[in-house]
């Protein structure tokens, strides 16, 4: 699948969401879902943002290398 069909999986399929601490604005990144992807958004763009897309393990991989820190 190439990078445009994965983006467009994630903008029709993703459940998207943020976290709760940002009390409402527009001022964080979003995260959606799709079976076996995820991405990341600017959430005050939505649908017109730029997606960065992970498989699985490469989601995995990001998250761990975060929680070592």
């Amino acid at each position: 699948m190439d990078q445009r069909s994965v983006c467009d999986v994630l903008h029709s399929e993703g459940a998207w969401r943020k976290s709760t601490r940002s009390q409402g604005q527009n001022t964080c990144v979003e995260v959606g879902s799709a079976p076996g992807l995820t991405g990341v958004r600017d959430s005050k763009l939505g649908e017109e943002s730029p997606v960065l897309a992970f498989t699985s393990h490469q989601w995995r991989a990001f998250v761990v290398s975060l929680s070592d820190r």
